[in-house]
């Protein structure tokens, strides 16, 4: 089973949930506005693919930190604290994929490629 992490009026995490449903993937959605980071996740997440790739640093809640927050997030346990206290930090959507592969964000190209891996 794929387990698509986001929020629900994301346009990116809009776009992949319409991606997967198009080609008929069954997938559960965890809302992190609903539901939180899982703690138990996170910690995979940043093992699989680094804080630096979770961490979005480009967005809106990033943006809208104070500056002595930005600069506390220098490694994985400051990271993993801030994504704890704001969930919305985190760049969406994060993937769990049925083969326990983890991917960050969203393109037509990554996912018709990771679906090609998992067939292969």
């Amino acid at each position: 089973m794929i387990t698509l992490y986001g929020i629900p009026n994301c346009d990116t995490v809009k776009k992949a949930r319409v991606w997967l449903s198009t080609h008929d993937l069954a997938y559960q959605f965890h809302d992190f506005k609903k539901q939180g980071v899982p703690e138990l996740q996170l910690d995979t997440w940043l093992q699989a693919v680094g804080w630096e790739t979770l961490v979005n640093r480009k967005g809106t809640t990033w943006r809208q930190l104070d500056d002595a927050a930005k600069a506390a997030v220098t490694d994985t346990p400051s990271a993993r604290a801030l994504v704890l206290a704001h969930p919305s930090v985190v760049k969406r959507p994060v993937v769990e994929w049925a083969d326990g592969v983890i991917t960050v964000g969203f393109t037509a190209e990554q996912f018709a490629q990771r679906l090609a891996e998992v067939q292969s």
